[in-house]
């Protein structure tokens, strides 16, 4: 599966953002589609999730900002983001797991200015 990533940019702080991630196949097979993000100098870390069971877990800094849904129809995994804040800056990177193989999209920047 590849992962195509889109939807960065540079933003105020307050404003919104909405990331979108196209699955080169039927997203129906994927067991979880992810967003992760790395900000300047720090690691990796999990920001959402969602898998093919519904369930849906954020991290806790971007809890009722953040919103991931998946679009089964287009076969992509989007990333609303809504009142960011400069420390939401980051390269975000869309993720995919099938089984037991794992796949990665493209890192797109967001960066919010304060």
């Amino acid at each position: 599966v590849q992962l195509q990533a889109s939807g960065g940019g540079l933003v105020q702080a307050g404003g919104s953002l909405r990331l979108s991630c196209a699955a080169s196949s039927t997203i129906d097979s994927i067991n979880t589609m992810s967003w992760f993000r790395q900000p300047p100098g720090k690691q990796r870390e999990l920001v959402a999730s969602s898998s093919s069971a519904g369930t849906i877990n954020y991290v806790d800094s971007v809890k009722g900002r953040f919103t991931i849904s998946r679009d089964t129809a287009k076969n992509t995994v989007n990333l609303q983001m809504n009142s960011l804040k400069p420390e939401d800056t980051a390269v975000y990177y869309c993720y995919a797991r099938r089984g037991l193989n794992v796949f990665w999209g493209q890192g797109t920047q967001v960066t919010v200015s304060s």
